[in-house]
């Protein structure tokens, strides 16, 4: 796995004393104050990097938005940060898609969760004292964006491409995108472990459902959170052509896309 993208519990315990390093803990702040954290990290929870009444990105909460989060928790642009949650990594993926978005060079997904970091390495119920920083966000332009929209999905229709559906069963059969997969975004973690599976059981899992590096990617959900999860881990892999569609099947059935419903055969 590419540790520019997702890195090992072993690699931060490493680096926690890298000066450039920012551990970010999304869990809710009950979790961070009452459970315990990793070492350094900040509380960012979930809720507040994402807004529901952005309607130009989504759920996205708007690069000023984010700059003046990321100025708060002592993060600056050229930091390392590595996000976690302790739910297999899906609300951190979250995080780590809207700082990549917001032009954020060096964000990762600790590989696992706060339960597999917990099982080998040192955890704390200190609260890290904060500098604040200037945070200048540089969103990234529309052609460089791996986000796409409404219209950019209909393009896709057309070609080859993949549409990779990540929620569950029942919401996949009540109405999908056509051609659609179904990929649950849970099956790259090892259930024991809380990790990701191997690299190699990875890309043979992925190809079983046509999702090769080779083919053009459209992921999707409902509101954009589980599919973060999965982009991730494709990156991580060295996938290239991998679209996020940030709207999702919310903006699709909004503007009457055409869909198909029930079992597949």
């Amino acid at each position: 796995m590419d540790e520019s993208v997702v890195v090992t519990p072993d690699w931060l315990a490493a680096h926690l004393e890298d000066p450039k390093l920012r551990v970010v803990d999304v869990r809710d702040p009950w979790e961070y104050d009452g459970i315990g954290h990793v070492p350094g990290a900040v509380s960012i929870p979930f809720d507040s990097y994402r807004d529901e009444s952005d309607v130009d990105r989504g759920t996205l909460p708007g690069a000023a938005a984010f700059a003046d989060l990321l100025s708060e928790s002592g993060i600056a642009p050229d930091d390392t940060i590595v996000a976690y949650d302790d739910t297999h990594g899906v609300f951190a993926a979250r995080f780590v898609l809207t700082a990549l978005e917001y032009g954020h060079d060096d964000v990762r997904l600790l590989d696992g969760d706060y339960s597999a970091w917990n099982r080998d390495h040192e955890t704390t119920s200190e609260v890290s004292e904060l500098e604040a920083t200037t945070y200048d966000p540089d969103p990234l332009a529309r052609e460089e964006s791996p986000l796409v929209g409404f219209e950019a999905v209909e393009d896709a229709l057309e070609r080859d491409a993949v549409f990779v559906d990540t929620r569950e069963e029942h919401e996949f059969e009540d109405a999908r995108l056509p051609s659609a997969v179904r990929f649950d975004w849970r099956e790259v973690v090892d259930d024991e472990t809380r990790r990701l599976k191997p690299e190699g059981e990875l890309e043979a899992l992925l190809a079983e459902y046509g999702i090769t590096p080779d083919r053009e990617i459209v992921l999707y959900c409902n509101t954009a959170r589980r599919i973060s999860h999965t982009y991730v881990v494709l990156r991580a892999l060295g996938y290239e052509d991998v679209a996020f569609y940030e709207g999702s099947l919310t903006e699709w059935l909004a503007n009457d896309g055409e869909v198909e419903s029930g079992e597949v055969e």
